[in-house]
This record gives C-alpha cells, structure tokens and sequence, in this order.
C-alpha cells in the first residue's frame, strides 16, 4: 500500500499543470529588487470559496513537493485546497541574505529584517487582496530558511498559524525564545519540527528546542515532532515533509477509528460536544463551515450508543435535519431519543416520518418498519 500511495504521489509531482501553477517576476518595495515567486492555484479554484495560504521558502527545492502534497491530500484525505506561494532564493545565494541574522542577537540582520516585511506586508497582502484566502496560512521552511520562520512568532498575533520547520539551523537562543514565544501567544498555533540523522550542533539544538516544546501544556499549541535518522542534509525533505502536512491538517480530516477510541471514547464530556468543538475549531482555523461528514456523524451516533450518552440523539438528529434534510437521518436519530426517553406515541411518530425520507448509510425503509412495529408491540399501539 505505501508503495502505490508513493508511486501515486510522484504521479502528482510530474502533473503539476501549468494552467495551474504562475511564475512572475515581483517588484518589491520593500526589498528595491524584483523577486522570481511562483503561485499554485487549486483547478477548480472559485471567488466563493476561501482557501488557506501556504508560504513556502527555498521555492526551487520545496515548491513542487508541496504543491504535490497539496493536491494528493485535498483529492483523498479531507483536508481543503490551498493556495501556494513559493519564493526562489537559490540564485546569488539570495537565502543567506535573506535569512540571516546577527550573531550577538540572534535576531535578524537589515535584510532580513526587509525580507521580514516584504513576505508580511507585500506577497501575503497581495494574496489576500486578488485571491479569496482563508485566515490559516502556513510558513515552511529547510534550514536556515526554517529558522527564519520562527520570527514570525515574535509578534503579538503571527501573521502564520502553522509551521513546518524541515531541519533547522538555528539561531542563538532560538531554542528557548520558540517555546516562550508560544507560551505567551493567544492564536492557535501548529508547529511541527523535523530533524534528521547526526550528530551535529545543528541537530543538537534541535533536539533541545524539542524537549523545550514538549514541556509546553496549553490547548492552543499543537507540537509535533518527527526524526529520522536514516535521512540526511537532501533526503530529509522527501522523509519529513509527506507526513507532518497529515498532521497539519488532522483536525480537518475525518474522525479515525483511532481518534473514535482514545479520544471521544474516553472523554468525559457529552458526545456530542466533540462534534461541536471539533467543527468550531474548523471554522475559527479555516474561516468557513465545513459540512459535517457523514462518517462523523456516524460516529458520534456509535459513541452516543456505546456510552449511553442517549441526549446526544437529539441534537444529532438536529444537526442532520439542517445538514442532510432529505434523508432519515435527522429523524431516525430522535425517533431514538423519544425512545430512550419512553415516549412511545412521539417516537411512534417520528419513525413514520424517517420511513418517508431519503434511505442514507445503513438506514432504511425496512429498519423503520422494524422500529415502528416494535414501538407498537411495546406500548401496545
């Protein structure tokens, strides 16, 4: 199975469509040069929908990957279209300019401090001016191009919500000033670090802004960390990057059966605040609401029943009156409740109504039949 999802992977990097990815030449103001930025532009991108943005450093080694990756997990994982924007910096060594930073401080040097605004103040507002963006935009970035990533943390309010950090170098005292930084921020934050094999004092620092950022314990931050020993300086993009854009956008996918029992199973609170909390959390990172899936709602419905969690029925069945109101969903599920609840004459009812929508999942016609004729037996209809 890894074998074709890669093999289908690399068929997604050799179609990246022209039609679909635009190279210009950018004056900047800030900077007095004309950068090369390349854009990559979902096929069926439409004003109507908004579209998270994706900022991507060191363009001529990184853009094409994540454009793949973007288009492999929007097509079979859940997670939106995006927009893609890459800056080259290969030419001249442009990177280390762009990127470097005051050995003292450890803070950036004038260009950088120009390249700084001209990424927060000229390409994204650019974007979200022409372009219907989301308010979830990610920052990614190899090495020294990572580092500088993380000044964007610095601010109040990042203008990013997501990092990847692939093998950083690090500048001094990066690996306290991280984890402070987000300590102290408010926003949502993902931040996924990745590291490859050595020993060197690069991978030394990265492993301790590692166990820095472990320590952190605040429902805002999401930290992951991924190693691979195996890789070195060139493979480490093609080993890190596939799975920590999975893990970027976990929260948009669909509920797992893993997710079904070590979360919502062992959680303490009602079912359904589950569903809630997770659409909540979709619509704040993403600005939009997202139709509730029906493999989410079937899982609720199972943790519903397996919990004796029954009040869950009817907001459920709420919920699916809205989402999917030409089927029995909506009132298959408060049949149920009244049910629970022994209110015969009302689920009586309410089945009869289920039994003239729409057949969806496993419920159907005869599975009303069977209900309306138990409820019957039972309370001796």
């Amino acid at each position: 199975m890894r074998i074709v999802v890669s093999m289908v992977l690399v068929v997604f990097i050799a179609q990246v469509s022209i039609a679909q990815v635009t190279n210009e030449i950018f004056q900047s103001f800030k900077l007095q040069e004309r950068r090369n930025v390349s854009y990559y532009f979902p096929e069926d991108y439409t004003p109507e929908k908004k579209y998270p943005l994706v900022v991507v450093l060191d363009a001529e080694y990184l853009f094409d990957q994540v454009v793949a990756n973007a288009k492999f997990y929007s097509r079979f994982e859940g997670m939106p279209e995006v927009i893609v924007v890459g800056i080259e910096q290969s030419k001249n060594d442009l990177r280390w300019d762009d990127c470097a930073y005051e050995e003292g401080s450890g803070l950036p040097t004038e260009k950088g401090r120009q390249f700084y605004e001209f990424l927060g103040m000229e390409i994204i507002p650019y974007l979200d001016l022409n372009y219907n963006t989301a308010p979830f935009r990610m920052f990614i970035g190899y090495d020294i191009t990572a580092n500088f990533g993380n000044y964007y943390l610095f601010k109040d309010r990042s203008f990013f919500s997501a990092f990847i950090s692939i093998s950083p170098s690090l500048a001094p005292e990066m690996e306290n000033r991280v984890p402070e930084r987000l300590m102290a921020m408010e926003q949502q934050i993902f931040y996924h670090l990745i590291s490859e094999g050595g020993n060197s004092a690069d991978n030394a620092l990265v492993k301790q802004l590692d166990q820095n950022l472990k320590g952190i314990d605040k429902p805002t931050i999401h930290y992951s960390f991924d190693e691979y020993p195996e890789a070195n300086e060139v493979s480490i993009v093609t080993y890190g990057l596939g799975k920590a854009w999975e893990q970027m956008f976990e929260i948009f996918k669909p509920i797992s059966p893993k997710e079904y029992k070590e979360k919502i199973l062992t959680s303490e609170e009602p079912v359904f605040k589950y569903l809630e909390d997770k659409y909540a959390m979709i619509e704040e990172l993403f600005g939009f609401q997202k139709q509730v899936s029906l493999n989410d709602i079937m899982a609720i419905y199972a943790a519903s029943r397996k919990k004796d969690d029954y009040e869950a029925l009817k907001p459920l069945s709420e919920l699916c009156k809205k989402q999917y109101p030409e089927t029995m969903l909506g009132f298959f599920f408060e049949g149920e409740y009244y049910e629970e609840l022994g209110e015969g004459k009302k689920a009586l009812r309410t089945f009869e109504k289920a039994f003239g929508m729409q057949e969806i999942d496993f419920l159907t016609k005869e599975l009303a039949l069977e209900k309306i004729d138990a409820i019957k037996a039972d309370f001796g209809y």
